[in-house]
């Protein structure tokens, strides 16, 4: 993964911190996580924007991104248990599912992932 410090979107530039995550969250939109997306060379799928949109309102009911068991547990209960499991999340967003996965929809990393 590259580390960049902006992105450019539609002729504005996005900033992003250290760690690639959005420094404003309301910068997000879908041209935004596409554009994240392709940081961590993942393209975007209906089935990553269905674990996006699931994260996405999550933070919006509890303000904060669910580290990975919590979000295992999040996508089992609302998408099955075919989807809830680690394996599956790992082979969408790579390395710690719920950090890329948190990135790419605009979150800020759960708090207890290094």
């Amino acid at each position: 993964m590259t580390m960049v410090n902006s992105i450019q979107i539609n002729q504005q530039q996005i900033r992003l911190d250290d760690e690639g995550y959005l420094r404003n969250l309301q910068d997000w939109n879908e041209a935004v996580a596409i554009e994240l997306a392709k940081l961590d060379n993942i393209m975007l799928s209906p089935a990553h924007w269905e674990v996006l949109l699931l994260l996405r309102n999550f933070y919006q009911r509890h303000e904060m991104s669910p580290a990975t068991r919590a979000m295992v547990n999040l996508v089992r209960r609302d998408l099955g248990p075919e989807k809830g499991r680690s394996a599956y999340l790992m082979h969408l967003f790579h390395g710690s599912p719920a950090k890329t996965a948190s990135k790419i929809a605009g979150l800020p990393k759960p708090d207890n992932c290094l």
